[in-house]
């Protein structure tokens, strides 16, 4: 199991992979960072990758 932090805040969250990790942080994202995912929606299918890639690589490092 790991703990790993918001990168936008310091609410944490546990799961034993990415992919969990990732289902728990999207309601988040949602509700306490919506003006992000609403900049997000300008943003192109690369940053995304990119920001996934990077999450990603933050969680295996945790």
């Amino acid at each position: 199991m790991k703990t790993l932090s918001c990168d936008m805040c310091d609410t944490t969250f546990d799961a034993e992979t990415f992919e969990e990790w990732f289902k728990q942080m999207m309601p988040h994202y949602m509700v306490d960072h919506a003006d992000f995912m609403e900049a997000s929606k300008n943003k192109t299918k690369e940053d995304g990758e990119k920001w996934m890639a990077e999450a990603k690589q933050r969680f295996e490092d945790a």
